[in-house]
């Protein structure tokens, strides 16, 4: 069972709002000072749901990381969960993507890799939320693609998916190779240990640049995107509260009452 892992560096989205800022110039957001950036976590749950087959059946996972200037000690988290390998698409030709580059991108680098029985991704990013990068890939390579998986099982040469929906799930079988985009409700993924941490930080990391993987730097980054950033801004939120009086809490609540009628709150 040979698997792939998708993983995404993001800013920790734990942070609170207020320390993120944009510059509106680039249309870039500014990382909080003091704050690392940590792996997206649907895509610490699309590990998880690798590392669960790879203990049930065996098999090596291979994680896949692209970006301009990647942080080792978080990128690697994988390893000391129980991954294998590590590759690094990364460099400047790999920055300001769009999701329909991220997807060829990352879909070339497979390709490189040879033969796999499946991909694993998070079902969206924490940082941008668009959830196509992972369909994208298995538009391009050709495969089968369940999206929002709860819980995978591989038996009989065939991937069995339970799949969220709004008021339950739905189970699905796909032949492999297949491409499996995760959702939170795998549940938690597991700490890495000690042991782990160690081993991931003597494990040698493969990095490619865009030869590497038989493209040309027009083929990657902002000069391959689809979709163009008109604005990025911060939103404005405004409250207004209005007290309701009376001689009485029966008056007070009656005249809230009518308020919210006037309101079509009620």
């Amino acid at each position: 069972m040979k698997m792939i892992v998708c993983v995404k560096q993001v800013p920790d989205p734990e942070a609170p709002p207020s320390s993120f800022k944009i510059d509106p110039a680039s249309m870039k957001v500014i990382p909080p000072p003091g704050v690392a950036p940590v792996i997206s976590p649907f895509d610490e749950q699309a590990t998880e749901a690798a590392l669960r087959i790879k203990d049930a059946l065996g098999g090596t996972i291979t994680v896949l990381s692209m970006g301009a200037s990647l942080a080792r000690e978080v990128v690697k988290k994988p390893l000391s969960m129980g991954a294998d390998d590590l590759v690094l698409l990364e460099g400047d030709a790999f920055s300001f993507n769009d999701s329909y580059s991220v997807a060829f991108t990352l879909a070339q680098a497979i390709k490189k890799m040879g033969d796999f029985d499946l991909i694993f991704c998070g079902r969206q990013a924490a940082d941008w939320d668009a959830g196509q990068t992972g369909v994208g890939i298995a538009e391009i390579l050709g495969i089968p693609c369940v999206t929002v998986a709860k819980k995978v099982e591989v038996a009989d040469g065939r991937v069995r998916v339970e799949r969220v929906l709004p008021d339950g799930y739905e189970v699905v079988e796909a032949p492999m190779p297949c491409l499996i985009t995760v959702s939170n409700e795998l549940g938690e993924a597991r700490y890495a240990t000690l042991k782990g941490i160690m081993a991931a930080a003597r494990k040698p990391v493969t990095v490619w640049g865009p030869a590497d993987i038989g493209l040309d730097t027009s083929q990657v980054g902002a000069a391959a995107a689809r979709s163009k950033l008109v604005k990025l801004f911060i939103p404005v939120r405004e409250g207004v509260c209005e007290i309701m009086e009376g001689e009485s809490v029966a008056e007070a609540a009656v005249r809230l009452a009518v308020r919210l009628r006037e309101a079509k709150v009620i």
